[in-house]
């Protein structure tokens, strides 16, 4: 029944929040508990909607939004403080609102698991509204464009991690090697570093656009099927026996 008492897996946050209420219980009247709060993070509470509420907290630096449903964030409504902006799993279609007046000192952004589709949103993911952006998580939405996409993400200068494995374009053949010569900046790409060899093998390639196809072959292999009736548990009909023929159709369908 201490004060100090906190569970095992309290925050940092939460323990410097424990010793405030112990010694300077006077900080956390009316609005003040608001300023002390750096880190936010509401996950899968089916958040619908970022509200002007969220600029109570003047000193957030990360908020954590992930696994709701989230289809649109209003820049205006995110303190101007903030460091890192994580939205994954939501269902974010557009980054217009987002851009609108974003926070300047975003350092990370995190949009996997969404509904992006290109080429209308990459005009989003420029310098112009992202001039601090060091990591960038577009993973699993529905990006196309490789060369529309590359040539606005060549003006984060201070780009250093990027994540687009799970969009269609990174189906295309050329694809690491193109993003690795034209993102000279980029440190670590689909969570794999990218060594001075790779650098190397890979020089020149950015100059050669032509070698990107708008087209990729996916090979499925089929290691188990269960719940199929054996060919081999059938016998074989005598030649010139009239015994009945039965033919089993199949349908499998895949989603990408």
């Amino acid at each position: 029944h201490s004060p100090w008492a906190l569970p095992p897996d309290c925050s940092p946050q939460a323990q410097h929040l424990r010793e405030v209420v112990v010694l300077a219980p006077e900080l956390l009247r009316g609005s003040r508990v608001f300023q002390l709060i750096k880190s936010l993070r509401i996950l899968d509470k089916g958040v619908e909607e970022v509200d002007e509420g969220v600029l109570q907290f003047q000193q957030l630096e990360e908020l954590v939004l992930s696994a709701n449903h989230i289809s649109r964030v209003t820049s205006a409504h995110l303190p101007r403080t903030l460091k890192v902006l994580e939205l994954c799993y939501n269902a974010v279609g557009d980054l217009q609102d987002l851009c609108a007046q974003p926070p300047p000192q975003l350092q990370h952004l995190g949009l996997g698991y969404n509904r992006l589709c290109g080429p209308s949103q990459e005009k989003h993911l420029t310098v112009d509204f992202w001039p601090n952006l060091v990591s960038l998580d577009l993973s699993f939405n529905s990006l196309t464009d490789l060369l529309g996409l590359v040539s606005q993400l060549s003006t984060l200068q201070s780009l250093r991690i990027l994540v687009l494995q799970g969009n269609p374009l990174a189906l295309i053949p050329t694809y690491r090697g193109f993003l690795v010569d034209s993102l000279p900046k980029l440190s670590i790409l689909d969570d794999i570093y990218i060594w001075p060899e790779e650098r190397q093998q890979f020089h020149g390639l950015a100059r050669q656009p032509e070698l990107i196809r708008s087209e990729a072959r996916v090979v499925v292999s089929i290691g188990e099927m269960k719940g199929l009736p054996n060919p081999e548990a059938f016998q074989q009909l005598e030649a010139g026996s009239e015994g009945p023929v039965i033919t089993y159709s199949y349908c499998v369908t895949y989603q990408f």
